[in-house]
């Protein structure tokens, strides 16, 4: 979860709720966060709304992890923990276009995360990125590559700390998300 107090990240994972309650309604029916690692932001997520929540790693300790979190007494019953690569992930049958919004948090460049997050999304889904402080970098997310993804920028967005916000328009063409390695090795953008 990173060192420091817990407080201050857990009103950054909430800040994800908000870009997602600004726009809508009720909460998503399904999450899926990219990469949970230590469980932020997915488990305030999963314990906010309460809702289906699935939260994916690809090393084994971190997934021990947010298992045995899950079991705790008054955990949500509404989480699961995919272990493996999110590539391959991605292409599970019951994964696809299975997600109202899919979040990320230190998962890696813009262009990897866009890839490899675009096909958990319905039509219709946000992706919230979390993204770095500096308000003046604004070309982070490049407009044609994500409409490759079926993706649209909906432009970068604070609640507390900044987030980039993008919805699924159109479904993500089959070959995406590419091989495990490939979309950091030769990124979109």
């Amino acid at each position: 979860m990173g060192p420091g107090p817990i407080e201050p990240q857990i009103v950054h994972a909430l800040g994800f709720a908000a870009c997602w309650e600004e726009r809508f309604a009720a909460p998503p029916a399904a999450l899926l966060d990219l990469g949970s690692g230590g469980g932020l932001p997915a488990l305030v997520l999963l314990d906010h709304w309460r809702r289906r929540c699935v939260l994916t790693d690809s090393m084994k300790k971190r997934v021990n992890f947010l298992l045995e979190v899950l079991e705790w007494d008054g955990a949500p019953t509404t989480g699961e923990v995919i272990s493996g690569r999110i590539e391959e992930i991605a292409r599970l049958s019951d994964m696809e276009e299975s997600f109202d919004l899919v979040t990320a948090r230190s998962f890696g460049p813009p262009s990897v995360t866009a890839e490899c997050g675009a096909r958990f999304l319905r039509i219709g889904g946000l992706m919230v990125v979390s993204e770095p402080p500096d308000d003046e970098v604004t070309n982070r997310w490049a407009t044609k590559p994500l409409m490759e993804l079926g993706l649209e920028d909906q432009g970068r967005v604070r609640h507390g700390a900044a987030f980039q916000v993008l919805v699924k328009v159109r479904a993500t063409p089959a070959i995406f998300p590419r091989a495990s390695g490939i979309p950091a090795k030769k990124p979109l953008f």
